[in-house]
């Protein structure tokens, strides 16, 4: 491929103008490649990936309003028989825990304990150990014997 005064001049056009390098090669009868390879070899502006540019519209779009903290509390009031359900960031000015009355034996509250455990109990006393007969290998290999 020869790149002729006339295609270096549209390249040039197109690239300031924002086509994408793909569009650029589609009009000019090249790979987006070379268009990449021949922008580079120019001196022309660098641009951003646009994988790159696409996190950055979408974390701008859904970035949250600042929230006030209006509930929970602080780690500094958190005591004995207080739930310990965080939420937001740790490193966020309005991070705070739940502070609600704790179920006995754990950390969190009913509401909390119904989202951290299985049936509001510990994971362990819903999946007690399977059986271990038939030399370890569960209670499936016995059976087929």
């Amino acid at each position: 491929m020869s790149w002729t005064p006339e295609k270096i001049e549209l390249l040039t056009s197109l690239w300031n103008q924002g086509w994408t390098t793909a569009r650029i090669g589609e009009e000019l009868g090249v790979g987006k490649n070379a268009v990449v390879g021949k922008a580079h070899r120019l001196g022309l502006p660098k641009r951003p990936s646009p994988i790159q540019r696409r996190a950055e519209e979408a974390e701008q779009k859904k970035a949250p309003a600042p929230k006030q903290q209006t509930k929970g509390i602080s780690i500094f009031d958190l005591g004995a028989g207080m739930c310990r359900w965080p939420f937001g960031d740790p490193g966020d000015e309005d991070f705070h825990f739940c502070g609600k009355k704790i179920v006995p034996s754990k950390p969190y509250c009913d509401e909390h304990c119904a989202q951290a455990y299985l049936n509001g109990k510990n994971p362990r006393e819903d999946n007690p150990p399977a059986h271990q007969g038939a030399g370890g290998k569960g209670p499936q290999a016995a059976a087929k014997k």
